[in-house]
């Protein structure tokens, strides 16, 4: 396809679109054909600065030489061998994951909601093992999103993803975020796990207090709980750490992963203490493509590069300086601004898909997190220029609103 199209093959691609995929998305009326750092064009050549990275997927950005270099030379190995095999990339990677973070082993998957399915087996499993067959439940929160499959929609409590699709996955027992007496209430005998965002991603950019993830952390050790950090959006760099959880000081059973593991290229990944792994045997859990060598030996580029120390600062400078540019816009409209690292919540007084139709004219791509949150999701190389950018045109936005 050419970098361009004539506004008649735009509007084909369009109606193609409407004619022959799902209608689970409402996408806005352009098609985007390629990007450059921050930037996203669409196929008639308008720009747009990107501070939705593919819902926090794309860290790198776009066209970064060293990430094709990558992409382009696992090509040339092996691209599936299937999980019966080994492959040297993902035992690699699997390695670079174990040395970076609290874990012993690694589960790839493809996605972050298959991860969250296979961290939940795992909790039962841990329990099955010890003879207790009725401790199933999981423990979710309020504004939880852990992904769209049955067991995982099971954990987020929101009718609107929920209530079409009854009866969903049973055990789920649902708690108050930020609320230690709520998660007393309920975590318990029956307990298997209990799952949490550090940082609530689709919820509206939440932060969970270290006091109530260390609360937590003492209510599954009490109980014989397993406690699984779900990092799928706020971890691997997202926050100015590697980990959302290093700034708690609190360590999990069990970490899931997804986004930006592998730049863009689909996968998943279930981080896990030995006593979590011990409970599993062979053949009691598997995938066919989760953890292939081409997109493990991308993640494994991913990985070395956001792990860098002067990386995660760049991230952590830039964030603060977002947060300090968007508390100064001076608008009526604003309730609050909120997170951490590049991940920041802007909460509105009203309804924000207006204010995000409006930034698609003004080259601006963002996403909500709820009905009133715009969220900040972008590209963790944006730079502070892009940030200026970004509040000078939310104030011509506002303005207009």
């Amino acid at each position: 396809m050419p970098a361009t199209l004539t506004p008649t093959m735009t509007d084909q691609l369009i109606q193609d679109e409407n004619d022959h995929i799902v209608q689970t998305y409402k996408r806005p009326p352009f098609v985007l054909v390629h990007g450059e750092g921050s930037t996203l064009f669409d196929s008639e050549g308008k720009p747009y600065q990107d501070w939705v990275a593919g819902i926090a997927v794309n860290a790198l950005g776009y066209n970064d030489a060293r990430l094709s270099q990558a992409i382009q030379a696992a090509a040339t190995g092996l691209i599936h061998t299937s999980n019966l095999y080994y492959t040297a990339p993902q035992i690699e990677l699997a390695n670079l994951l174990v040395e970076k973070s609290f874990a012993d082993r690694v589960f790839f998957s493809n996605s972050g909601a298959e991860a969250n399915e296979g961290a939940v087996k795992f909790a039962r499993k841990v329990q099955y093992e010890k003879g207790l067959h009725d401790k199933t439940e999981i423990v979710c929160f309020t504004g939880a999103f852990h992904g769209r499959t049955m067991g995982a929609v099971a954990l987020t409590p929101k009718e609107k993803y929920q209530k079409a699709f009854m009866p969903l996955m049973p055990g789920a027992v649902l708690a108050e975020y930020n609320n230690l007496e709520s998660a007393k209430a309920v975590i318990g005998a029956k307990t298997a796990g209990v799952i949490i965002e550090p940082i609530q991603g689709e919820g509206g950019i939440n932060v969970a207090t270290p006091e109530f993830l260390q609360g937590l952390r003492d209510l599954c050790n009490q109980h014989g709980a397993v406690l699984i950090f779900d990092e799928i959006q706020c971890g691997l760099g997202r926050t100015g750490k590697l980990w959302a959880h290093e700034w708690s000081g609190v360590t999990p059973d069990i970490m899931t992963l997804a986004k930006p593991l592998a730049g863009g290229l689909p996968i998943g990944a279930i981080l896990l203490t030995d006593t979590v792994a011990s409970a599993m045997h062979a053949g009691e859990h598997g995938t066919t493509f989760g953890g292939g060598p081409l997109v493990t030996s991308v993640g494994k580029h991913v990985v070395q590069r956001i792990s860098q120390p002067e990386f995660l600062a760049n991230v952590s400078d830039v964030g603060d300086y977002l947060m300090e540019r968007l508390a100064e816009l001076n608008s009526p409209l604003i309730k609050e601004v909120r997170g951490k690292g590049l991940m920041v919540a802007l909460e509105l007084t009203l309804d924000v898909s207006n204010i995000i139709e409006k930034g698609y004219e003004h080259g601006l791509l963002m996403v909500n997190a709820g009905t009133n949150v715009i969220r900040f999701v972008p590209p963790l190389i944006i730079e502070k220029s892009n940030v200026d950018t970004l509040v000078d045109t939310l104030t011509t936005i506002f303005a207009e609103a």
